[in-house]
């Protein structure tokens, strides 16, 4: 499968995950010698915290990093996997802003793989870092 038939499947499962349509999630790039993934996570006032605040909740942006680690694997390996385990570091609240992740493989190993995601707004300062962890088993 080349390089652009890999990011076109990418973008077919994004939009068809139920999960995934209703974050309006959006492939920015792939490259698969680099093992980057970069995602958007467009703004939505249903992702608020407090009403009428423009803060974005927490939970979004956990999703956004447990389907961006996923998604990295996912480019290399070409099938779905489950989460193992989840680390998340909030260093800043997204206000009204869409989120941006970028998510590197660390390990793509033969039962577990690790990537580390960095999420940003839209002037690139930092919201959130985590680490993902992945059964790459196939089943």
């Amino acid at each position: 499968m080349t390089e652009a038939s890999k990011e076109e499947k990418l973008r077919e499962w994004l939009a068809t995950g139920p999960f995934q349509e209703f974050l309006g999630l959006e492939l920015i790039s792939s490259d698969l010698e680099k093992k980057e993934l970069v995602l958007r996570l467009p703004y939505k006032p249903e992702f608020e915290r407090l009403p009428d605040t423009g803060q974005i909740h927490g939970g979004v942006t956990s999703a956004l990093i447990d389907v961006a680690g996923d998604f990295a694997l996912i480019m290399s390996l070409e099938r779905p996997i489950p989460t193992i385990n989840l680390r998340i570091d909030y260093l800043s609240m997204g206000v009204n802003t869409d989120l941006i992740a970028t998510s590197r493989v660390v390990r793509a190993g033969r039962s577990i793989g690790v990537v580390d995601v960095t999420v940003t707004d839209e002037s690139e300062k930092i919201i959130a870092v985590g680490r993902g962890c992945y059964s790459t088993l196939d089943r």
